[in-house]
């Protein structure tokens, strides 16, 4: 086989991209990871919530569940082992309404599945833990925590230099062409188009691996992979209040969210969110609009009932790579060698959304498994 500039070419430097080529890179070193920001981790990767999620509500079975539940005991020992701040804090799902109560045994029967353990609350219990919420019972889940996202990031991008991984910012992939020794890849360079050569290619794109993977000549709506952006936004509450939850709280979830719910950072600072907002087109727009505060106090009173709409500002938002299915359900993400496509070496990471800062050490694992097993 005719040599390549590159063993592997991981296009996106968002959590999971930066998790992919600090594994890799530690038995592949000739690794090159592009991203098109000034620096790594810019979109979905540093506008979440930060939370290591337990794995509680995914499909048992699922790459979601499967992966979550995988990457959080991993996620855990490697902040522990290098200093990457964060909190075991937990987390409780509260039913704000006594119709809500029966939809617990669901939650907590679909978290057994997974392997995830919660206990069960009752009012006086789950008073006892958070005394200011409104609830009639919860579900306690002693595996949720939070993160420093930047660190976890800060650390996956020294691990992979250090390793000898290429990381180059400024550059957008615009063409992937199959050849006899891998893959030609062009990439944007401030208008100049360049390219280069690596045997195998990792797409973990993110909010615009979709294109990636149509550059590649995949039909991404024939194969269901085209992303819709949905965009959440989060409100800070004022200091004052921010002392009345000491740990996360979650609504009894919908059908098509979590539900606005309460998150603490590792400052101690609470805000709610994220809304759910499908977008038109899919383009990056942060703005928080200050007309969803009135939507917005109704669901925090539903936890909080004693933050008033003086207490609260738009804080800041994200928006989440979705598949929707044709009857316009949540899909589990996409992670496949597309050899049977005739690309071997070409993995596709599609619609990889929350529980994705969570799962990453074990998404890495897994494309590695993918690739070179």
């Amino acid at each position: 086989m005719a040599s390549t500039d590159f063993e592997i070419a991981v296009i996106g430097a968002g959590v999971v991209g930066l998790a992919i080529a600090s594994r890799l890179s530690k038995l592949h070193p000739n690794i090159v990871l592009l991203e098109r920001n000034e620096k790594y981790g810019m979109e979905t990767s540093s506008r979440n919530s930060e939370v290591i999620h337990a794995g509680i509500y995914y499909v048992p079975g699922s790459l979601k569940a499967t992966l979550c539940v995988e990457g959080r005991e991993e996620l855990y020992a490697i902040c522990k082992k290098n200093g990457i701040p964060y909190a075991r804090i937990t987390k409780i799902i509260s039913a704000g309404a006594p119709e809500e109560l029966s939809k617990l045994e669901g939650i907590r029967s679909n978290a057994a599945k997974n392997g995830v353990e919660l206990q069960e609350l009752d009012a006086r219990q789950t008073k006892h833990l958070e005394p200011n919420i409104t609830t009639f019972g919860s579900l306690f889940s002693p595996h949720t925590g939070i993160i420093s996202a930047h660190g976890l990031m800060d650390y996956y991008y020294r691990d992979a230099r250090q390793n000898g991984a290429t990381v180059q910012h400024r550059c957008e992939v615009i063409g992937i062409e199959r050849t006899s020794s891998g893959y030609s890849i062009t990439i944007n360079e401030s208008g100049a188009a360049n390219k280069f050569t690596a045997e195998k290619v990792v797409n973990a794109a993110g909010l615009f691996s979709d294109r990636v993977a149509a550059s590649a000549g995949i039909d991404i709506d024939a194969e269901g992979y085209r992303l819709r952006f949905c965009k959440g936004s989060y409100f800070s509450i004022a200091p004052s209040k921010s002392k009345l939850i000491s740990r996360l709280v979650y609504p009894v979830p919908t059908k098509d969210s979590l539900g606005v719910h309460a998150l603490l950072d590792l400052g101690g600072r609470l805000r709610f969110g994220p809304d759910v907002e499908y977008l038109d087109r899919n383009e990056l727009e942060y703005s928080v609009s200050d007309t969803k505060k009135n939507i917005f106090l109704q669901a925090i009173r539903k936890i909080l009932p004693a933050v008033t709409i003086d207490d609260i500002a738009p804080d800041m938002c994200g928006i989440r790579p979705k598949l929707r299915s044709a009857e316009g359900l949540a899909q589990d993400y996409i992670i496949a060698h597309e050899k049977e496509r005739g690309l071997e070496g070409f993995v596709n990471l599609i619609g990889i959304e929350s529980p994705g800062l969570t799962a990453s050490p074990a998404i890495a694992r897994f494309v590695e498994k993918l690739l070179y097993s």
